[in-house]
């Protein structure tokens, strides 16, 4: 390592976001960057830890202790070149990991001051296009054809690995871009859509075939491909069968996300369609990422309120003894979207949807409690009794997504990301793609 002991004098620095008022006036990213300087500071606090638990964390394997000591001594091509050789696309990971690594880091442990992995991430694939470090290749075609069905990030990963073997893929989604959720779940402020663009460019140049806004049934696929592979994801969203259920301005979370991507993208819809949080008392039922995308969406199309529920109980805050490090720890977790206004509530079902002239106008909810089991499994909840009224004249339900159920396929059709695992992480799909491609490899070579 180039400072073994430069955790000991240089503290954690974190670029942070834009101020408030600022960054809800628009959708440009609201995570700002470290100048150079800065940046190679940060790396150089990765301690020579002996095991690193960073690289145990991370899904995909990245040799986060490598990177950062290149990174330290000024080498940005040599930080890309490792660290490109386990993920496909650290411009996607820098910026909306969860950053696994960080919190199995031995600082996160010994000071609670992990090293920038995520950002440092950032940085140095960003380095890599700035420099001209990334150029298309043009990979020795093999006579073999692969179809890969759905473009989200397990879909690319597959499409990528296997382009770079020298098999001729080709990219089919039902949208009419590629990206998946990245492009149509993750808000603009979170992942500005001109990076997907950009490395879809370089794709493209490499000799994959986009097929876009083709719908396939995975029970009747394309002819004329050696393999294929499926990644579709999970597309059916968790629903809410409660009374009211059937009242105007209850919506899935993925409709006022998806549609204000589209709208940001140039799409216009008829006013009876859209989705806009706009002079509206918006309630989130579901406390992950995605009901904290919509608490960000709502706030920057003008909603007069925003309330959050979750039926689970808060987490801890700080520090979690079900989840000690190195695992990832179950903590209360407060996101950019969260600092930007809303009410957060825990320990509430929601009991039916109240309405009048057949639009939503609140939720019936009721404190629960949370009975530990004596065998340490999961809790059995019980409601209290306790009800009152939510208004509300916006719903979104965020509750997370049904895994698929897949049908029997033929030896030569693989599965890969959600589809496959049910709804999970970017980088876990990313990792997914690519243990996917290499079946599918080893597969053809027979």
């Amino acid at each position: 390592m180039g400072d073994p002991k430069a955790f000991l004098n240089i503290p954690r620095q974190e670029a942070g976001y834009r101020p408030v008022n600022e960054r809800i006036a628009d959708y440009s990213q609201v995570e700002q960057t470290l100048n150079t300087n800065s940046r190679k500071l940060q790396a150089s606090r990765c301690m020579d830890c002996g095991v690193p638990f960073c690289h145990w964390a991370c899904p995909i394997g990245n040799k986060q202790p490598e990177w950062q000591d290149a990174l330290y001594r000024g080498k940005w091509k040599e930080a890309y070149e490792v660290l490109s050789s386990t993920c496909d696309f650290p411009e996607f990971t820098g910026r909306i990991c969860p950053a696994l690594c960080e919190k199995s880091c031995v600082l996160k442990l010994s000071c609670d001051q992990p090293v920038t992995i995520r950002e440092n991430e950032a940085a140095i694939v960003e380095a890599a296009f700035r420099e001209g470090y990334i150029q298309v290749k043009t990979p020795r075609r093999n006579g073999k054809k692969v179809a890969v069905i759905g473009a989200g990030p397990a879909g690319l990963v597959v499409a990528n690995q296997l382009n770079l073997k020298g098999y001729s893929v080709t990219l089919f989604d039902k949208d009419e871009a590629p990206g998946g959720l990245l492009r149509f779940g993750i808000p603009n402020f979170k992942l500005d859509k001109n990076v997907i663009d950009r490395r879809m460019k370089i794709l493209a140049a490499e000799g994959i075939q986009f097929e876009m806004g083709v719908e396939i049934d995975v029970n009747h696929l394309p002819e004329g491909f050696d393999a294929y592979c499926i990644c579709t994801g999970t597309p059916t969203a968790r629903d809410l069968s409660i009374p009211g259920r059937e009242l105007k301005g209850i919506h899935f979370a993925l409709e006022m996300l998806a549609q204000q991507n589209r709208i940001l993208a140039g799409q216009t819809f008829p006013k009876d369609k859209l989705v806009n949080a706009k002079g509206k008392k918006v309630l989130v039922i579901g406390g992950g990422d995605t009901g904290s995308d919509c608490i960000g969406t709502s706030v920057r199309q003008g909603a007069v309120s925003v309330t959050q529920i979750e039926i689970m109980p808060k987490p801890p805050v700080g520090y979690n003894p079900a989840t000690p490090w190195p695992q990832w720890p179950a903590v209360f977790k407060t996101t950019s979207s969260h600092e930007e206004g809303c009410t957060r509530r825990w320990c509430l079902a929601s009991n039916q949807f109240l309405g009048q002239n057949g639009k939503v106008t609140g939720v019936e909810v009721e404190e629960v409690e949370w009975i530990p089991a004596a065998d340490g499994g999961r809790p059995t909840m019980k409601p209290t009794g306790k009800k009152e009224v939510i208004e509300a004249d916006m719903v979104l339900l965020a509750m997370g997504f049904l895994k698929p159920e897949q049908p029997k396929f033929a030896k030569n059709v693989f599965l890969a990301g959600d589809a496959e695992t049910g709804a999970s992480l970017v980088v876990r799909a990313m990792a997914g793609g690519r243990k996917a491609a290499a079946e599918i490899d080893a597969y053809l070579i027979q």
